[in-house]
This record gives structure tokens, sequence and C-alpha cells, in this order.
């Protein structure tokens, strides 16, 4: 089934209470300003409609919260760097020390510990996320292999079937890109984009298990989030209640971005602890395979930006010529 210990994940999130609050309160903070802006937008666009008839007055309460909407989404988009940089990965590096079994220093907040290691580790927001951004990329082709390989099996409706998988499996892509993260935390590297090559490499030639627990977690985590989706509606629709002309799809949207908030800020984390579980325990005793090194090299441009920055990247002991893997120290 699956290899992963849901009571041990859900102890080491309840260890990490700083930084779920954390979570909470930025993630609920994005969707209180969603509900704001979006309702301000439609009560400037009631006001507006007062200038016309009935039929302009409900496309200018539209208009007025899908801009307020899109104008919220656009200042978030902006802050994603920041999010991943201090929320995120800093959540993971506390993580990753907890399942080492190594405590936290005293005198110093989780958050701010977190928050030292990944500026340790990684320096800039920027970096972090352009290494984010081309992990995440490289996962798609893994799992494009997989596919690849699938459809040469002589077996009818196959080629359909794993094309569900695949975006099945695509949507698992972003509770592995944190796991690659944490390898680098994890080894101590002063190179990030070397670690981040190391640890893609480890994780395509033990794609399987990777994969297949990624799939399990998949089903839980949109399973729990369409569950408080649902629960969500009612409290959504007394919001909507609330904007003037009563916005039609208010609910069905405001009820999203709470599910969302509720997935991001409780869900993903748990979800990311249960794979950094896995993949640790799987990559034990193991060194990256230079053969997989070379087919990610054949089939990701995203790979070869990473193998690029990793031979010119700062405090890369050993760092050999283009297309050799130099080795990267064992894990603790």
């Amino acid at each position: 089934m699956w290899d992963f210990s849901v009571s041990r994940s859900l102890g080491l999130m309840g260890r990490t209470m700083p930084f779920i609050a954390l979570r909470m309160a930025v993630y609920f903070g994005m969707a209180a300003a969603y509900v704001i802006v979006t309702g301000t937008g439609a009560g400037i666009g009631w006001g507006i409609g007062a200038l016309g008839d009935e039929g302009f007055r409900a496309g200018a309460i539209f208009w007025g919260g899908a801009i307020g909407f899109g104008l919220t989404a656009g200042v978030l988009y902006i802050l994603r760097e920041y999010v991943l940089y201090v929320v995120k990965a800093g959540h993971i590096a506390v993580l990753v020390e907890l399942l080492d079994g190594r405590g936290m220093p005293s005198g110093k907040s989780q958050v701010a510990h977190g928050a030292a290691v990944v500026r340790q580790r990684f320096g800039e927001a920027s970096v972090l996320f352009a290494i984010d951004q081309l992990v995440k990329g490289v996962l798609r082709v893994v799992t494009g292999l997989i596919q690849g390989i699938a459809s040469f099996l002589p077996i009818p409706g196959l080629r359909q079937m794993t094309g569900i998988l695949r975006a099945f499996l695509n949507i698992s892509v972003g509770f592995i890109d944190e796991v690659i993260l944490a390898y680098a935390i994890r080894t101590g590297s002063t190179n990030p984009w070397q670690s981040a090559r190391s640890a893609l490499v480890l994780y395509g030639q033990n794609y399987q298990p990777m994969l297949r627990n990624a799939a399990w977690l998949t089903i839980i985590v949109y399973g729990l989030s369409f569950l408080v989706f649902l629960l969500m509606l009612a409290p959504a629709a007394a919001l909507v209640w609330l904007i003037p002309g009563q916005w039609s799809a208010g609910g069905f949207v405001f009820a999203l971005i709470f599910a969302w908030a509720v997935k991001a800020a409780l869900i993903e984390p748990f979800a990311v602890t249960c794979m950094m579980e896995v993949y640790f325990r799987t990559i034990e005793g193991q060194q990256p395979n230079p053969e997989w090194d070379a087919k990610l090299s054949s089939v990701s441009k995203q790979f070869n930006k990473i193998k690029d920055k990793a031979i010119g990247g700062r405090g890369a002991p050993g760092a050999g010529p283009a297309g050799q893997l130099p080795e990267e120290g064992s894990t603790p």
C-alpha cells in the first residue's frame, strides 16, 4: 500500500506548531484578502451600477468582484517567492531536523531557526524559487518517461490509461518538489544546485516507490480537500449574501479559496512530511546513478540548466566537467 507512517507524520507536524500557526496565518490571511477585496470590488460595482438599470448594475457588480479577485491574485502571485522561502522552506528545514532526531537550538524560535537554515543553504529567495521551478519541470519529465515506456506495451487501451496516470501524477509533483529541497537542507550542502541535481537523480532511480506513495497521498490530500470544500459551502454562501447584489458565483469561489487555505496550511505539510520519510528511507546508503544522470540530461532541458548551475555554483567541491556527476556527502 504505502510506506509512510501517518501517526509519525502527524506527530512531527504537532512538534512544529509554530510553523503550522504561521502557515495558517499566511494562507487564511490570503483567503481573507480574496474575500475582502472581491467584496469591496463588488460593492464599488454596486455603487456604479446605481447609475444604470438592473442589467447594468448586475454587470457592474460582477466585474467589480472579478477585478477585485484578479488584483488579489496578482499581488499574491508576486509574493509567491517570499511564501516559498519563509513559510514552506523554513518549515521543511525544521521537519528535516526532527526527522533525524535532532532537537531545536535553545534560545531561538522554530521560525527564526528555519529561516536561518534556509538562508545558509540557498542564500537569496530568488535562488530557491529558481531551483524549485526547474525541479518541478524535471519531475514532470520523469512522469512522462513512465508514459513513454508504457505506450510501447501491447495492451489495448493502455495508452489512454497512461495519459490519465500522467495527469494524476503531475498533480503529485507538488508534494515531491519540496522533498528535493529537503535533501539540500539535510546534506548540509553549500551548493544547492548540486544538491538538487543529486536529489533528482536519486529520485529518478527510485521513481517507482516514490510515485506510488505520491499517488496515495494525492488521493488522501484531495479527498480531504473536497470534504473541506463541502463544509465551507455554507459559510461561503453566507459571506456572499453580505455582498451587494449577492454575487452569484461567489459562494462556490469562496468555498474553493477556503478549502485551498486549509489544504495549504494543514494538509500539504502532512503530505510533504510523509514523502520526506519515504524518500530519505528509500535513498539511504545509495549514491546517484550516472546512468540516470545521463538519462535525465537527454530528456530534460531543466535538468541540464540545474547541472550547468551546479558546475558553476558556489562552494561546489570536486565539481567535475559537464556530464560528470560528482559525489556528494552521504545523508546523515
